[in-house]
């Protein structure tokens, strides 16, 4: 059930953007007990001059192939799983894409299950009749 946003400045071919997207889902499956086929995503692409982004903040060096994940899922996941898919979408991203390890951000934003539409204008996991 995670909603994932993936942003980085133009200039990747379309293979390269769904390398990319196909990298951060399989992480979600591996890392984040997310079902193969629960897949929702988008990707922004923004121009050099309207991406900013911090060249060296805790002293890690970014370039402009930086690309930021963020991913809204409930809350239930523990700060071990976080950390396995932090490093999981790192390794993907390096491995079949190229993207440094370094130029790789992710946020994770949490919710609850009521938040959650998946069509039909139905809070997709509350039960019929509960408050």
């Amino acid at each position: 059930m995670p909603f994932v946003r993936i942003s980085l400045i133009k200039g990747k071919t379309p293979a390269q953007l769904r390398a990319i997207a196909d990298g951060v889902h399989q992480a979600l499956v591996e890392t984040y007990t997310v079902p193969i086929d629960d897949r929702f995503q988008v990707i922004d692409q923004y121009d050099k001059d309207s991406l900013f982004y911090s060249q060296n903040f805790l002293n890690i060096e970014r370039t402009d192939d930086i690309v930021f994940i963020h991913i809204l899922a409930n809350r239930w996941r523990d700060t071990s799983m976080r950390q396995a898919l932090f490093n999981g979408i790192a390794d993907r991203l390096f491995s079949d894409c190229g993207i440094r390890k370094e130029d790789v951000q992710v946020f994770i934003s949490n919710n609850d299950k009521p938040d959650w539409s998946f069509g039909n204008g139905v809070a997709s996991y509350v039960e019929e009749g509960s408050v």
